[in-house]
């Protein structure tokens, strides 16, 4: 991966957000430990302006974006069962995918660019 960037979220720190309609039968939330991002993700989401935090409230709250239907239940499992947790996202007006990816033992989640990774 190339150079980090923190992001100023201190490690056990938690959004709070209110699920969409579709989550509310089944409302997920999960640690996302320290934020970190790309140097490319970091530009990317300037430059369209899109909140980083509104990206993290869509992945914390259970929100994964475009990513397969295989994905998106390995997603759910995941929460449940401590794995990895990866939302993507397409982003305005380039069309740029976004990735975030929650470890395993959530103690990092980063927001990068696929050809970051």
């Amino acid at each position: 991966m190339s150079n980090l960037c923190a992001l100023l979220l201190p490690p056990s720190h938690s959004l709070s957000t209110m699920p969409d309609s579709s989550q509310q039968s089944n409302p997920i939330s999960f640690p996302l430990g320290k934020i970190v991002a790309t140097e490319n993700a970091l530009a990317s989401l300037k430059n369209n302006h899109v909140l980083i935090l509104d990206l993290l409230c869509r992945h914390q709250s259970g929100d994964w974006g475009i990513v397969h239907e295989e994905d998106r239940a390995g997603n759910n499992e995941a929460v449940r069962h401590e794995g990895a947790i990866i939302s993507s996202y397409e982003i305005e007006p380039n069309r740029q995918i976004v990735w975030i990816i929650t470890e395993a033992n959530r103690s990092v989640t980063t927001l990068l660019l696929p050809d970051d990774y």
